[in-house]
């Protein structure tokens, strides 16, 4: 049985370099790893491509990453939003690159990723500024556009209980796109409040399997998270 657990953030992202493409689970703060990202943005690495939902709240967790400068191209589905001011002025000034994915997109091109798709048609986006240099094809009348998967080189997760062997159980809203995540990306480390013995979790209640993770470091309760 291999134990999967770290003892620090630090471990956990010990090797994730510059220039890396970081998959970022969560919906706003809910479920969103900011332990993890914390880490991060203490490693130093930099010249990242950060794939999320949005593009950070207010100043912190995404948004401190992305005011330190580390960052070079975010893609989402929500890159403005009433707190999104640090963004905002990154990309006013011509300092972050930006691609914009309809949120159904976005989540079917990271599960393409994990599940070995090469691609898939889509009638989101048909006809608009998003599908400019794609590949189109009509279906049976219809406009559909071809999306290409999204992998990551690293996936950060933010779960509820994880076990040693890296299973992964979620609160409520914060599962949003942490599952499909932890399926798309070389390397998937998850942070957990708890960490417990293996068989203590309900089989029924795993929605992340331990084939899917490599890493887990408990972090303490995060009730504001959640």
């Amino acid at each position: 049985m291999r134990d999967k657990t770290v003892s620090s953030v630090a471990e956990a992202l010990a090797d994730v370099g510059d220039g890396a493409t970081v998959l970022v689970g969560g919906f706003g703060l809910a479920g969103q790893p900011i332990a993890l990202i914390d880490g991060l943005l203490e490693r130093g690495s930099s010249d990242l491509t950060i794939v999320a939902n949005n593009a950070g709240n207010g100043d912190t967790g995404l948004a401190a990453l992305l005011a330190a400068g580390r960052v070079r191209k975010v893609i989402c589905s929500f890159p403005r939003q009433v707190d999104s001011w640090v963004f905002d002025g990154l990309y006013r000034e011509g300092k972050i690159e930006l691609e914009v994915v309809p949120q159904g997109n976005l989540a079917e091109r990271i599960r393409a990723a994990g599940a070995g798709i090469g691609g898939f048609f889509t009638p989101t986006g048909a006809g608009t500024l998003l599908a400019e240099g794609k590949e189109t094809r009509v279906i049976d009348g219809r406009e559909y556009v071809l999306e290409s998967p999204i992998k990551g080189d690293v996936a950060l997760i933010g779960a509820y209980l994880g076990d040693r062997l890296g299973n992964l159980v979620y609160r409520k809203t914060s599962r949003n796109f942490n599952p499909v995540m932890a399926t798309a990306a070389a390397l998937t480390v998850a942070q957990v409040d708890r960490v417990v013995e293996v068989g203590e979790l309900d089989p029924e209640a795993i929605v992340t399997p331990a084939l899917y993770t490599d890493r887990v470091v408990a972090v303490g309760d995060r009730e504001w998270a959640r």
